[in-house]
């Protein structure tokens, strides 16, 4: 990128192929996007190499949600090979999923960094906590919403997946499962909303971020191209792995594992921020 030298560029992009790598495992294996790991890298390299400004995190949330596409389309077409989609949830879901995703693009491009970082804060914290400490076998509801509920549910998912870069795993994957969904099948249904997500949101990202300062070099609106171009690469890659590993591990020490570094992964973002 422009303005850095030699080492810091190479520095940067060993973290961003390395983060990239990272995420995608934890679409494919978790479900959860990969954005829980690359908004945060950004965010912080951003600014440790002094290469962005005031619209840091929504740089790294926009550029995420660009990666997300490939990814998602690579994690679901190997969950399509083990059977184990949902293809009725996905059609009938993915229109509200991809209307929310633009609503939230634009809540994000009226909000402060400061107000972003609390609202990406909060829903990490949220999914860490149905991670780590919800019994998988536990759903309080015996079915997915219907009608009205299905359409407000969805716009919900894609609103905060938008806000947080990540794909539809994390709220949906979790709604899934608390509708009694089995595991696997809420895993890979959901990995399914990420094209929706991750389309509609970077539109709507490189719109409301078009002419805002403090974005890094090489930035279309609020969506870093080279760093989106470079992880999403990394991620395609590796997602069909942890999707396969997916169907093959008991997940449940890897997800408390995760869960705790998703917990100091918010902290760390909502002091940055504020």
């Amino acid at each position: 990128m422009n303005g850095l030298s030699p080492a810091d560029l190479a520095l940067l992009l060993a973290a961003l192929a390395g983060a990239g790598i990272f995420a995608g495992l934890v679409a494919g294996l978790f479900g959860v996007g990969g954005g829980t790991v690359i908004v945060p890298v950004l965010f912080y390299a951003f600014g440790v190499l002094k290469v962005g400004g005031a619209s840091d995190l929504h740089v790294a949330v926009g550029s995420s949600l660009l990666t997300i596409v490939v990814t998602s389309w690579r994690s679901l077409a190997a969950h399509r090979r083990h059977g184990a989609v949902d293809e009725a949830v996905l059609k009938t879901w993915t229109p509200w999923v991809g209307l929310g995703a633009v609503i939230g693009a634009a809540a994000a491009g009226l909000a402060s960094m400061q107000g972003l970082g609390v609202i990406y804060a909060l829903c990490l914290t949220l999914v860490a906590a149905q991670m780590g400490l919800w019994p998988a076998d536990r759903a309080p509801w015996r079915d997915l919403p219907h009608g009205w509920g299905r359409r407000l549910t969805g716009a919900l998912i894609g609103a905060l997946s938008a806000l947080m870069g990540v794909g539809g795993g994390s709220f949906g994957g979790m709604l899934m499962s608390l509708c009694g969904r089995p595991i696997h099948q809420a895993v890979a249904t959901a990995s399914g909303f990420g094209m929706a997500i991750g389309l509609a949101a970077t539109a709507g990202f490189v719109v409301f971020g078009w002419d805002a300062p403090g974005r890094p070099p090489l930035s279309l609106g609020y969506v870093n191209l080279p760093a989106a171009l470079l992880m999403g690469a990394m991620t395609a890659l590796t997602a069909p792995l942890g999707a396969r590993l997916a169907h093959r591990l008991d997940r449940r020490v890897l997800k408390r594992a995760f869960a705790a570094y998703l917990a100091l992964t918010a902290a760390a973002v909502a002091i940055r921020a504020l």
